[in-house]
């Protein structure tokens, strides 16, 4: 039986890596530049006061990367937001692999589109060092959360790790696997 392989990634094999190595002269397909990971990372605010505010995040997170969240603790103690050291304040989770390229999928064809207003994605997100950091002020935009379950919108941050060493080969990479960035017009 034939191994299943997501159809970005079959993309990224197939025609991106041509473009890119045409595009920037690479010597071996081991230059070009892949994605190694994507975080997702949400805080919630609520949660100094309300414990099943973390529990709901960490159902939507899971349901939404389509692996388990993890809960992130605060580090210090600071009396003026009621937070304790060891606290749960937001959740995370890190793809790899097919989750990843079923995510990044899922973030192109079906969750980006349903921005209200949406032209597109910045393409000044970028660290200098190749990855991107791009936030969503909601997270009913993935067909995953159910609306009727929803008690409080929240966004999330979601940053791309790729293997590129400069932010134009990352740029390159991004929009040859199809995220809409903006059109810029100088």
């Amino acid at each position: 039986m034939d191994k299943y392989i997501p159809s970005l990634r079959k993309k990224y094999k197939d025609e991106v890596v041509a473009k890119l190595t045409e595009e920037f002269q690479y010597t071996t397909p081991m230059q070009v530049p892949r994605i190694q990971k994507i975080c997702l990372n949400q805080g919630v605010g609520g949660a100094t006061q309300d414990k099943k505010v973390v529990e709901a995040a960490l159902k939507e997170m899971t349901a939404i990367a389509g692996q388990k969240a993890v809960p992130t603790k605060a580090k210090k103690s600071i009396s003026n937001f009621k937070l304790r050291d060891g606290m749960t304040i937001g959740v995370r989770c890190t793809l790899r692999h097919d989750h990843m390229w079923e995510f990044l999928d899922r973030l192109i064809t079906a969750a980006l589109p349903r921005v209200r207003d949406f032209r597109g994605i910045n393409d000044k997100s970028f660290d200098g060092r190749g990855n991107y950091s791009l936030g969503i002020t909601e997270q009913i935009i993935f067909p995953e959360i159910n609306l009727d379950k929803i008690n409080k919108i929240t966004g999330m941050d979601i940053t791309i790790v790729t293997s590129a060493n400069t932010d134009a080969e990352a740029l390159s990479l991004l929009k040859h696997l199809g995220l809409p960035f903006k059109n810029q017009r100088n």
